[in-house]
C-alpha cells in the first residue's frame, strides 16, 4: 500500500511542478514551486521502486497520469484546449500503460 501511495504523491507532486512552471510566466516566484515539485516528485518516484514496484510499471503510470491529469488540469486552470485527438491520445497512452503493467505477468 505505502508504494501506491508514494507513487500517488510523485504523480501529484509532477503535476504541481509542472503547471507551477505555466503559471510561473506570469509570476516568476512559483519557479520555486516547479523545483519543489520536481525535486518532491523524483524523490517520491525514488521511494515507490525502494518498496518494490517495478521501474516500467511505476514510471509508466507516473508519466501517463501525469499527462493526464496535466492536460485537465490545463484546461480547468489556464483555458487551454483538450481536442478530441489529445483525448484520444491520451486513452492511447494509458491502454498501453496496462499492457506494460500486465505483460509482466507470464
Amino acid at each position: 500500500m505505502r508504494r501506491w501511495m508514494f507513487l500517488g504523491g510523485a504523480i501529484l507532486a509532477e503535476v504541481t511542478g509542472t503547471l507551477s512552471m505555466k503559471a510561473a510566466l506570469d509570476s516568476p516566484i512559483l519557479y520555486v514551486v516547479m523545483g519543489v515539485g520536481y525535486a518532491a516528485a523524483f524523490v517520491l518516484l525514488s521511494l515507490t521502486l525502494r518498496c518494490g514496484m517495478p521501474l516500467g510499471v511505476a514510471y509508466g503510470i507516473w508519466g501517463a497520469t501525469g499527462v493526464a491529469l496535466t492536460a485537465v488540469l490545463s484546461l480547468v486552470f489556464f483555458g487551454e484546449p483538450l481536442t478530441p485527438m489529445m483525448i484520444a491520445g491520451i486513452a492511447c497512452i494509458m491502454v498501453g500503460v496496462v499492457l506494460v503493467e500486465t505483460g509482466g505477468d507470464r
